[in-house]
């Protein structure tokens, strides 16, 4: 049996990778129904489908810079069936902080939020 750290790890790579193929539709099983998503700019998108369009949304701009989220830590909950993610995310010049509420749903751990904070939005100077 996979430890709920490393399951939660294991799926964070996993959406790590389908955003960097822009597979949107494929992001859906990672959200609970009414997932709430705060990004970066601090703009609020209600409900799984609403995140998964925006997804699809980003990944239709020519520009779009696929975006990284590394965890730092998972913290389970007495009754295990709950999780919270915190860690770093990066997308081009621009990163940032977040953090993840995971719920074991049927066994499997979905995002029920996630909080994205931007903390620079320029790429770092060249001091070459």
């Amino acid at each position: 049996m996979t430890a709920p750290d490393d399951a939660i790890r294991a799926r964070r790579r996993l959406t790590n990778r389908l955003i960097a193929e822009r597979q949107a539709a494929r992001l859906r099983p990672f959200f609970v129904p009414d997932a709430r998503l705060i990004a970066g700019d601090g703009g609020l998108i209600l409900g799984a489908e609403a995140i998964v369009e925006a997804f699809a949304a980003q990944f239709r701009e020519p520009g779009f810079v696929a975006y990284v989220r590394t965890p730092d830590s998972v913290e389970l909950d007495q009754a295990g069936d709950r999780a919270a993610e915190t860690g770093r995310w990066t997308a081009g010049g621009m990163a940032g902080a977040y953090m993840a509420a995971w719920r074991k749903v049927t066994g499997q751990w979905a995002i029920e939020s996630e909080l994205f904070i931007t903390l620079s939005d320029h790429a770092p100077a060249d001091h070459s």
